[in-house]
């Protein structure tokens, strides 16, 4: 690489340090303390009418991550760039009014180690709000939701531990999915079976197929969920791996669209989504969209640009040739 090419690369590297950095902080935060905003602490910010709700969120937030304008452009740029777009107040009404949390009740139900129950946000309890948000040049903003009152959703627990749940960024993360699902579908994953639902009330949707591993979460979903499903004629559940029943059956089966949803999050999502996205081509006609994408390609990108650095330190035989070529093998990280 020339001067200039070097310089580009450094510049990228702010990038992928200010998104590492976001990343680290939210991943904390969800991790160890998210409820540590509370109505008390909005309130007494809020009290004057000087500042608004989000405004004394991004404050709080900014205090306890230790960003201090004052400091200097780097934590400036973190306010702005990052912190501050990410906050959103979060509208409870947009989410008790969708279609399945207004037509199927989760009673409270044991089964042997499987449990069915709602579960409870308090208000200011942080969580992720949305799909990761790329935008140029690398930048990754991370969505972070809080609701300003009390918030109850479905989750089913395994031994007592969260195993599924389906919260509002479950809505928003399935809902491009849901639209541009018609024909044939199948899902990878039950869940709830929010997909399922919304998909099997569409008209231009002929069947849903849901493939999911646990004979035990699919009893569950049977007895308590299915039944009060308008069309559950439309649904059928195969218990299979979700890798092996797209290697071996969905070719044969020829279905229109494919929604997979096997992971928890990024983390354990991103080997998946790329295992997945190899047996993309054994069904042509399928089209295959994913939960959280833009979490698991920016998790891969991250991945992909520390191998590209290593190359450029140790193998200049696969190694970009040049700023260019760098940018074109991080636009396309699945790429070899």
């Amino acid at each position: 690489m020339n001067v200039q090419d070097k310089e580009r690369l450094n510049r990228l590297g702010g990038v992928f340090a200010d998104n590492f950095e976001i990343t680290r902080y939210y991943a904390w935060y969800l991790e160890y303390c998210p409820e540590v905003i509370n109505r008390e602490m909005i309130d007494e910010l809020t009290r004057d009418g000087d500042i608004t709700k989000k405004e004394a969120i991004v404050a709080l937030l900014a205090e306890i991550f230790g960003i201090d304008v004052d400091r200097g452009a780097h934590d400036r740029r973190i306010l702005r760039d990052y912190l501050t777009p990410s906050v959103r107040l979060l509208d409870a009404e947009r989410y008790t009014s969708d279609p399945y949390y207004k037509n199927i009740r989760i009673e409270s139900v044991k089964d042997g180690a499987w449990e069915l129950r709602l579960e409870r946000y308090p208000a200011y309890r942080a969580m992720i709000a949305g799909d990761m948000e790329i935008h140029d040049g690398f930048r990754e903003v991370p969505p972070l939701g809080f609701f300003t009152e009390d918030f109850y959703f479905p989750a089913v627990l395994e031994d007592g531990n969260e195993w599924m749940t389906l919260t509002p960024v479950d809505l928003d993360t399935s809902r491009e999915a849901i639209e541009r699902a018609h024909g044939r579908v199948v899902t990878f994953g039950l869940g709830l079976g929010y997909y399922a639902y919304m998909v099997s009330r569409k008209s231009d949707v002929e069947s849903i197929t849901v493939i999911e591993r646990s004979p035990e979460v699919i009893e569950l979903f049977k007895k308590h969920v299915l039944p009060q499903f308008e069309r559950a004629d439309k649904v059928r559940i195969i218990c299979a791996d979700a890798f092996e029943y797209a290697e071996h059956e969905c070719p044969k089966e020829g279905y229109d669209v494919a929604f997979v949803d096997t992971w928890r999050d990024a983390s354990d999502g991103a080997p998946m989504y790329k295992r997945m996205k190899a047996l993309e081509h054994l069904s042509p006609k399928t089209e295959f969209l994913y939960w959280i994408e833009n979490f698991l390609i920016s998790r891969i990108r991250a991945e992909k640009y520390e191998e590209l650095l290593t190359l450029l330190d140790g193998d200049s035989e696969r190694a970009p040739r040049d700023f260019a070529e760098f940018l074109s093998r991080l636009q396309n990280p699945l790429s070899e």
